[in-house]
């Protein structure tokens, strides 16, 4: 049913306006919320139905079917107009002149809303959720998808409304509404340090590459005859406690006997008067070795033979009678 150019659907108010910035008019104060300022008559016919209050509405572009919801502020526009923030128009993506259309809505109070800011120095006011509750009483509703605009300090910020609960629009008068903070748009992460390891970095170019210290291992040197002459043989290596015990040295006894033990009763025969180690044991085991140690123990006992044996008081007599 129409009446003066205004449909009716039950007990709900739908009409179509021209849209206008707020600076067209001397209304400073409405780019700090969501209310418009509509004509006389959409006072009359609403008043005439039985709506809710307050008073809440749904713009909608309808070329582009962008969504928003609002308030009203005052009835003194001129007929066939409307006056909205520009941060609204922005929003439902309208120009100047551009037809709205506009119908009234009942929205469920708000019970928890998250906001992400455009910039991150919104973080950087001082008392960040303060101004956001000063500046949230100037707005009726919030629209899931929107960006409402913060004035502080000669300042304008944008934040998003990223989610809403109990539903995609709700209202904010006379309620408790939750408010989470996204991080910013404009927000990075700082890089964390990669760990370098000395195993896998790679020398630069013209630096000379890391020289790598040889692991230790003892006993693993050479022998040398103190003569010049080369060794015959090459004792093996040390391996267990047994091999250790057969490489002891073996001391003679006194007078030139050999000591009792295991070691006296082994086939090899040890060189009198000398320390006798693993390779000369081994060597002494060697027939051949045998002999030239058998040659060698004969010189020395003709040696001692041709030297004479100390006698005391052995000299020669003198008479004193002369």
């Amino acid at each position: 049913m129409y009446f003066g150019g205004y449909r009716y659907h039950g007990a709900s108010f739908e009409q179509t306006y021209r849209c206008y910035p707020a600076s067209f008019i001397d209304k400073p104060q409405l780019e700090n919320g969501d209310k418009i300022i509509m004509p006389p008559s959409a006072l009359d016919r609403l008043a005439s139905l039985q709506i809710d209050y307050p008073m809440l509405f749904e713009l909608r572009n309808v070329a582009t079917e962008r969504v928003s919801h609002c308030g009203v502020l005052e009835f003194i526009a001129e007929e066939g107009m409307i006056y909205m923030p520009y941060w609204m128009m922005e929003n439902l993506l309208l120009q100047e002149g551009d037809v709205v259309r506009v119908k009234n809505v009942t929205l469920p109070k708000g019970t928890y809303v998250k906001l992400q800011p455009h910039t991150k120095d919104f973080l950087d006011i001082s008392n960040p959720k303060a101004i956001l509750e000063t500046t949230l009483r100037n707005f009726s509703c919030l629209t899931t998808g929107d960006s409402i605009m913060v004035a502080y300090n000669n300042k304008k910020y944008y934040i998003d409304i990223i989610e809403s609960k109990p539903s995609n629009a709700i209202t904010i008068i006379e309620t408790d509404c939750e408010v989470d903070f996204a991080p910013p748009l404009d927000y990075k992460e700082p890089e964390r340090p990669v760990p370098s390891f000395p195993s896998s970095k790679t020398p630069a170019e013209g630096e000379a590459a890391p020289v790598e210290e040889p692991n230790f291992n003892p006993f693993t040197g050479s022998g040398r005859r103190l003569d010049g002459k080369p060794l015959k043989y090459q004792p093996p290596p040390v391996s267990s406690s047994s091999g250790a015990k057969e490489n002891q040295p073996a001391v003679s006894g006194s007078g030139g006997q050999p000591s009792t033990g295991s070691t006296s009763q082994s086939s090899s025969r040890q060189t009198q008067g000398k320390l006798v180690f693993g390779s000369n044991a081994s060597r002494s085991a060697d027939p051949q070795n045998q002999k030239e140690v058998a040659k060698e123990t004969k010189q020395e006992v003709a040696s001692k033979k041709e030297e004479p044996k100390f006698q005391a008081f052995s000299g020669k007599k003198y008479s004193l009678k002369g």
